[in-house]
């Protein structure tokens, strides 16, 4: 009876800290140097695997860039910033981003077409669930986090290197990284009001 208890209170305990994080989670742009050990990467991955799913698809795949492959993933960027004409302020922001953070999770979503109980945009979704999963865990562990899409996803060098088919999106790259020397990761103050985003049927 007495371990019920302890262990009843510390679930408590654990759910209130999930519910803190869900109501103030926030993207960072600033990180340290420090990335996810094997371990925290493993569980950190893990989390995306157990996002809604209809059908039992899986419709995503997962790339992780460490801080040795960084330079590689420059030169996707940079092959983005020539393909889309994105100038000399493309070239800056796609060396900004190759250098921000210790490590990056590629996102990809594998849609499997003209499937009728499941739509595209659906698996879009269920991949789209994984990566805040993988999000929610990393900060979680201590771990800032950003999620970025805009032209970059759509890179042919950066698509060839992630092994996307001709249906298949990148969705997202995740930044991760400890917060800076002697900083918390970064919480909203406090929960947004609901009041406005919320009806009831009746």
């Amino acid at each position: 009876m007495l371990f019920f208890r302890e262990f009843f209170v510390e679930e408590k305990m654990l759910s209130m800290d999930t519910l803190t994080l869900l109501h103030c989670r926030r993207s960072s742009k600033k990180y340290g140097t420090l990335a996810p050990n094997a371990e925290q990467l493993n569980a950190i991955l893990q989390a995306g695997l157990r996002a809604p799913d209809h059908g039992h698809l899986k419709p995503y795949h997962f790339v992780v860039i460490e801080q040795s492959a960084m330079t590689k993933f420059a030169e996707y960027l940079t092959a983005c910033v020539a393909e889309f004409n994105l100038g000399e302020e493309g070239l800056k922001k796609a060396q900004k981003i190759s250098q921000n953070a210790p490590l990056v999770i590629g996102v990809v979503a594998k849609i499997e077409p003209n499937l009728a109980k499941v739509p595209e945009w659906e698996q879009i979704v269920t991949a789209g669930c994984a990566t805040y999963g993988m999000q929610l865990a990393a900060n979680s562990l201590g771990f800032e986090t950003r999620w970025i899409t805009n032209k970059w996803v759509n890179g042919t060098a950066l698509r060839q290197a992630f092994g996307c088919r001709e249906h298949d999106q990148i969705i997202a790259l995740v930044f991760v990284g400890s917060p800076q020397e002697g900083e918390q990761i970064t919480l909203a103050r406090h929960p947004e009001d609901i009041s406005s985003f919320i009806s009831y049927l009746r």
